[in-house]
C-alpha cells in the first residue's frame, strides 16, 4: 500500500483498503509511542499548519505528531497569514509548496483546500472544512475498533445537525467501511441528498447501510455507537443559537437514549462538548436559554468519558498516520 504524494482532503477520495491502512498505521504508531520507541524517520522535513479556525485538539495533534516523526512545524493563525487577504490562495500555495514538505489547512470552504491542493505541489491535509473532517473520522474508527473489536457491521447513530462536516464525513466513513449509519435529526438537518445517494451506493458495495430518521427511539435502538457534536459550529452567526436549540433539544443524547442501544455500546463526541456550564460560551448560553447542558447530558458524558478521551487522543495517532503515509512509504 502506498499513499505517498497523495492529498488527504476528504474520505471520498479513498477506498476501504486505503482507509483501513491508515487506521492500521495509526494503531502501529500508537503502540510504538506507548512503548517509547522512536519513529522519527522524517527528520529534516517541515510542515506548515494553516489555521483559519483555531483548535485545541487538531493543532496539538499535528504538532506532536510532526515532532514524533522528526519534522519541524510552522503554525499560521488567522493573524499570521495573508492567505486570501493580501495574497491569493493559489499564490500562497505556490510559495508554501516551495518551503514545506506538506501543508495542513483548517478553515472554511472546501474549495479553499482544493485550491491549495491544485497549486502547492506537496501533500495537503484537511484539518477541517465546512464540508468535511476526515482526520476526525479516522480517529473515530480507530476508537470504535479498540472498544468494540471491529468496524464492519457496527451501527453508528449520529444525533444532531447532520448537514455539515461531521455528519457528512461520518456517513462517508461508515459507507466505505461497511458500518450502518443513522442520521437522527429533524428532516431539515439531514445531509445533502446527492451525498446520501452516493453513500448508499458505497454502502451497498461494503455491506453497510444509510438511514435518515427523525425518530429518536428508532435511531438509538440497538446502536453500537452514539455520536453527537456541538449544535453551532465556529464561524456561524450568533443568531442561529435559538433556532438550533429549539430544533435539536429533542435530539440531545441522554441516558434514556443510551439505554436503548446495544449491550456494550459507546458514546463519542469530537469535542468540545457543552455538557455543563464550565466554559464561557456554555455559561453564557446557559443563562440566555435556561440550559445546564446542550447536545449531551453531563451524566452521559461522564459515564462514557473513557471512549471520548480515547477518541481525542487518537486524533494525534491518526493524523500522524496521514502525514507519514503521504510523505513516505511505511511497512507495518
Amino acid at each position: 500500500m502506498t499513499l505517498k504524494g497523495r492529498n488527504f482532503l476528504t474520505l471520498k477520495d479513498f477506498n476501504a483498503d486505503e482507509i483501513l491502512y491508515l487506521i492500521d498505521l495509526a494503531a502501529w504508531f500508537k503502540n510504538k509511542k506507548k512503548r517509547g520507541e522512536l519513529h522519527d524517520r522524517l527528520r529534516g522535513r517541515n510542515v506548515a499548519l494553516i489555521f483559519e479556525k483555531t483548535s485545541t485538539r487538531t493543532r496539538c495533534s499535528f504538532e506532536v505528531a510532526a515532532h514524533d516523526l522528526g519534522m519541524g512545524t510552522t503554525y499560521l493563525d488567522p493573524a499570521g497569514s495573508q492567505i486570501g487577504k493580501k495574497e491569493s490562495i493559489e499564490d500562497t500555495a505556490r510559495v508554501l509548496g516551495r518551503m514545506f514538505d506538506g501543508i495542513e489547512y483548517r478553515g472554511y470552504g472546501q474549495e479553499i483546500i482544493e485550491s491549495l491542493a491544485e497549486n502547492a505541489g506537496v501533500p495537503i491535509w484537511n484539518g477541517l472544512t465546512n464540508e468535511y473532517h476526515p482526520t476526525q473520522i479516522l480517529a473515530d474508527m480507530l476508537t470504535i475498533r479498540e472498544h468494540l473489536g471491529s468496524l464492519k457491521g457496527k451501527t453508528l447513530a449520529y444525533f444532531g445537525d447532520a448537514r455539515y462536516n461531521m455528519g457528512n464525513s461520518l456517513m462517508i466513513g461508515c459507507a466505505k467501511l461497511g458500518l450502518h449509519f443513522r442520521a437522527v435529526a429533524p428532516e431539515k438537518y439531514f445531509p445533502d441528498q446527492a451525498l446520501v445517494k452516493q453513500c448508499k451506493e458505497w454502502a451497498q458495495e461494503s455491506g453497510g447501510s444509510i438511514c435518515l430518521t427523525s425518530d429518536v427511539n428508532e435511531g438509538a435502538a440497538g446502536a453500537d455507537v452514539i455520536y453527537t457534536d456541538v449544535w453551532v459550529s465556529m464561524g456561524e452567526p450568533d443568531n442561529v443559537w435559538e433556532e438550533r436549540i429549539r430544533d435539536l433539544i429533542p435530539f440531545r443524547v441522554t441516558m434514556d437514549v443510551m439505554n436503548r442501544t446495544a449491550e456494550g455500546s459507546i458514546f463519542l463526541h469530537c469535542l468540545p462538548a457543552f455538557h455543563d456550564l464550565k466554559t464561557r460560551i456554555g455559561e453564557e448560553k446557559g443563562k440566555q436559554f435556561g440550559l445546564t447542558e446542550m447536545e449531551v447530558t453531563d451524566e452521559v458524558f461522564r459515564t462514557y468519558q473513557d471512549s471520548v478521551f480515547d477518541e481525542a487522543e487518537n486524533r494525534m495517532h491518526t493524523i500522524k498516520a496521514v502525514m507519514a503515509a503521504t510523505l513516505e512509504d511505511w511497512e507495518i
